[in-house]
């Protein structure tokens, strides 16, 4: 028993529905598979909010980064709220602000140079101690929403999501021309078959050069009276705002590399304790006074990384790979979509260089 299909999107976070989304929009009817229930904690795309950092002098980052914007864009408000709070972002620490600044001008992108006694004056709640990159283009994307509305996008276009359905084998039929998708839960007969597959399940297949990590964002209210900045302090991992303010140490928890399809349980709760709660306490008392670092609630996502943090989106044969987001892709997910959308359709596309399997 079979089934035909025009493309398979394989794995159901951000990626795989923005990718989904992107085919839809192009006037295919995408079925995307995902081996969890909507909504699970299994990876990297669940919770309230994921910041919007714009901070990149990259041109292939700030290429992505313009194609996303459009994206969210076109995704508009869920429930009477636009997806992207656009409430600013600051940047600090050690990069050079100067640069970025120059960049995202170029690109018609608001970004300004604050001395430190100007950014203090303005947020009372954080401390600086030299020049900051203030943008108001930038804040933060509201993550669930984002998911349920790409969802209902795919299934209004004729697309399907197919929850709590893994995927046990893929292979080639029909001399390359086809691929056969066999559910692991309906027997070795039940294949979907298509004409293009798309992987965007990154941490379940990580690329060669990714090991799988383990987030540990904590969520930490403001102090009464105090004012903070969605604030991207590269002194430390990206602290990007949920309920509170989240920091977002992405290095810390366990590290190593991940099963083919997850067959080892993955821990929902945050490794990292003692001396890495203490390191967080720390640098919210020098760095952010307008916090209050013994409220924070440890939460934490499973996400690969690349050696350089650099994406992977990339095609072999007919088969695209969206990978290695390494703690910094869900703001480009719109951008990632039409990326390898494009992968999927056109045998001539090319995502950036930097983006490509050697």
């Amino acid at each position: 028993m079979s089934d035909s299909m025009e493309v398979a999107v394989i794995g159901g976070g951000v990626m795989g529905l923005s990718t989904a989304w992107e085919l839809a929009r192009r006037g295919l009817k995408p079925v995307v598979f995902d081996r969890f229930a909507r909504g699970h904690h299994q990876g990297a795309s669940h919770g309230a909010t994921r910041n919007f950092n714009n901070a990149y002098d990259e041109e292939h980052y700030l290429d992505l980064l313009v194609r996303a914007r459009e994206g969210w864009n076109a995704l508009g408000q869920v429930d009477g709220e636009p997806l992207l709070r656009l409430h600013g972002l600051v940047t600090h620490g050690d990069v050079d602000v100067a640069v970025i600044e120059r960049r995202l001008i170029d690109r018609g992108i608001h970004a300004e140079t604050l001395t430190a006694g100007e950014a203090s004056s303005r947020w009372s709640g954080m401390r600086f101690g030299d020049d900051v990159l203030f943008s108001r283009d930038a804040g933060v994307a509201r993550a669930s929403a984002a998911l349920g509305e790409l969802e209902r996008r795919i299934v209004a276009a004729g697309g399907e999501v197919r929850w709590e359905t893994p995927v046990a084998h893929r292979g080639d039929r029909r001399g390359r021309r086809h691929h056969a998708v066999r559910r692991a839960d309906a027997g070795r007969r039940r294949r979907r078959h298509g004409r293009r597959l798309d992987r965007a399940d990154a941490a379940r297949h990580p690329p060669a050069s990714a090991g799988g990590h383990r987030g540990v964002p904590r969520a930490l209210p403001p102090q009464r009276g105090r004012r903070v900045a969605v604030v991207q302090s590269l002194r430390r991992p990206r602290p990007p705002p949920g309920d509170g303010l989240r920091h977002a140490d992405a290095r810390r928890g366990r590290q190593g590399r991940l099963p083919p399809r997850g067959r080892r349980r993955r821990p929902r709760c945050p490794s990292a304790r003692g001396h890495a709660r203490g390191a967080l306490a720390d640098y919210v008392r020098e760095w952010m006074p307008g916090l209050d670092p013994a409220s924070a609630v440890p939460v934490s996502c499973t996400y690969t990384s690349t050696d350089d943090s650099a994406f992977v989106l990339d095609r072999r044969g007919r088969i695209v790979v969206g990978a290695g987001f390494s703690g910094h892709g869900f703001k480009f997910a719109p951008g990632v979509g039409a990326t390898l959308a494009d992968l999927a359709l056109d045998p001539t596309a090319l995502a950036a260089a930097p983006f490509r399997l050697s």
